[in-house]
């Protein structure tokens, strides 16, 4: 933890904690602070000016980022019949349905992304307990419940996201690995920031996007410039 500190200390140097960043030299500053051995997630920090305990100041949805998130997601599809030989053959990595959901109720979630084509939500729904607060849980808003299982495969393999506000308002999400270049960092960041901003419910008064930070797994939170980005 002695090392961790040193190094983490080391990396807040010359960065005013205060002044808000640009997305290029804040990416900057989180590439040159990325020297751990491993490839760190680049990650980002909304915080919104909702309450999303009022279900019209609710912000989810999903991005597809420009050039993926660096991570290979498992994806896993309820489907039968023809549809089950399509989720095959698009590259699902988990393919079932009561004996899927069997699976899941003995502790097997070692997937990223659940889609669902719509005759198979009776089954689902009695996974909610599971799935739910995973973040797991089909949806049809999400384009998670679709007869289209191909293409709802292809979105999340090539770097579709989803995002949700928390209970204080709060959205992150991983949009990157240090090992990108910094231009697809920042289209990477443009385009989630860019999605969160059109998802801003009618509802909202006042500032939107309140404060937004932008870190590696290792490294120091770099504040941005929000006047910046929602400009």
């Amino acid at each position: 933890m002695a090392k961790h500190g040193k190094r983490l200390r080391k990396a807040y140097e010359g960065i005013d904690r205060e002044t808000g960043y640009g997305i290029a030299e804040a990416v900057k500053i989180i590439k040159d602070s990325a020297t751990t051995k491993f490839d760190e997630t680049v990650e980002i920090a909304i915080n919104l000016g909702v309450d999303p305990k009022h279900a019209d100041q609710m912000v989810r949805g999903t991005v597809s980022l420009p050039h993926g998130t660096g991570k290979a997601l498992k994806v896993a599809v309820f489907a039968k019949g023809d549809k089950a030989k399509e989720a095959e053959a698009a590259g699902a990595d988990f393919v079932g349905a009561e004996d899927l959901a069997e699976k899941i109720q003995n502790g097997e979630t070692g997937f990223d992304r659940c889609i669902a084509t719509p005759d198979m939500m009776a089954v689902v729904g009695k996974l909610g307990k599971i799935l739910g607060p995973k973040g797991l849980m089909p949806n049809p808003k999400l384009g998670t419940v679709t007869p289209d299982v191909a293409n709802a495969i292809k979105a999340a393999k090539a770097g579709q996201i989803e995002y949700r506000a928390e209970k204080e308002g709060i959205v992150h999400a991983g949009v990157g690995k240090a090992s990108f270049s910094a231009d697809q960092l920042v289209e990477n960041i443009a385009a989630f920031v860019d999605a969160i901003v059109k998802a801003k419910p009618s509802g909202v008064k006042g500032a939107y996007l309140k404060r937004v930070s932008l870190t590696s797994t290792m490294g120091p939170g770099i504040k941005l410039d929000v006047a910046s980005l929602s400009g």
